[in-house]
């Protein structure tokens, strides 16, 4: 049951010269010359020597790699139908999914329903999200979140959109809130929601009480993502199916329509 509160030794990069600010590249050769422009912007934006010892180990993420060389490998790109994506995402059913889902919204009901009222999002759209990213807290990722945010951000078809988040990714080290090891999804996803590092850090939520805005804390991440929803504009006691303000607001959490249609889908199901 959840917590019902709410509440310097410089391993630098080898710099030759004054590197222009980093630039996307199209060989994984050029990896190095983009961690060595990355670095000067990063110090530049404050990242402290924790953050660049981090940027100094990472290596490049095989996996993040090839995902971006090829986007339809990826999970549920070519599902349009919602439960189609359920079941291929959570590798069962779709109503098994739902299921799940209506469990735990149910054995921590004080939770959702605390958070609901703050924020105006409904458990039944969190739980679902929390599912959809890391099964409940069951596996939060393989792969090293800086190693994932530095390829991400080296990577063309992703630049310059995701460098604030690799630079984001090495303030949470500096901030002690990940380490150069911490693991998460291959995009540099983070904690139990699977927050991209600039989004952590502009909308973490202390829920409960510690004095620590935790992605590991699932709590913490939830009350994350309810914040994230409502600053996006999310309207309390409104539906919430395509068509809708709210369905539009999802976009803020992810981009692709097949994963908004399948929390849509899924919460109006769940109930709750």
């Amino acid at each position: 049951m959840f917590a019902r509160a709410l509440g310097s030794a410089l391993l630098a990069l080898t710099l030759t010269g004054a590197p222009a600010a980093a630039q996307c590249i199209t060989s994984q050769g050029a990896f190095g010359d983009h961690k060595a422009a990355l670095a000067q912007k990063a110090r530049g934006e404050g990242v402290g020597n924790a953050g660049l010892q981090a940027l100094n180990a990472a290596g490049l993420s095989g996996i993040t790699w090839r995902f971006e060389s090829n986007p339809s490998s990826q999970t549920g790109t070519l599902q349009s139908d919602p439960a189609t994506f359920l079941a291929k995402r959570s590798g069962g059913s779709a109503q098994g999914f739902i299921n799940q889902a209506r469990s735990k919204l149910n054995a921590n009901a004080n939770t959702f329903a605390a958070l609901e009222r703050a924020y105006g999002v409904p458990g039944s759209i969190l739980v679902t999200i929390w599912g959809l990213e890391t099964s409940w807290g069951g596996y939060l990722g393989g792969t090293r979140i800086v190693d994932g945010a530095v390829t991400l951000s080296s990577y063309c078809r992703r630049y310059p959109r995701f460098e604030p988040h690799a630079i984001a990714a090495l303030k949470l080290v500096d901030r002690g809130v990940i380490s150069g090891a911490t693991k998460g999804g291959p995009s540099g996803e983070l904690g139990h929601m699977q927050f991209l590092a600039g989004n952590w850090i502009t909308f973490g939520v202390d829920a409960t009480g510690d004095g620590r805005a935790d992605p590991y804390s699932a709590v913490d991440a939830l009350a994350s993502a309810a914040n994230m929803l409502a600053r996006n504009g999310w309207r309390a006691g409104e539906p919430f199916g395509p068509g809708t303000r709210n369905f539009r607001v999802l976009s803020a959490w992810n981009d692709s329509g097949n994963y908004q249609r399948a929390i849509a889908y899924a919460a109006e199901r769940i109930g709750g």
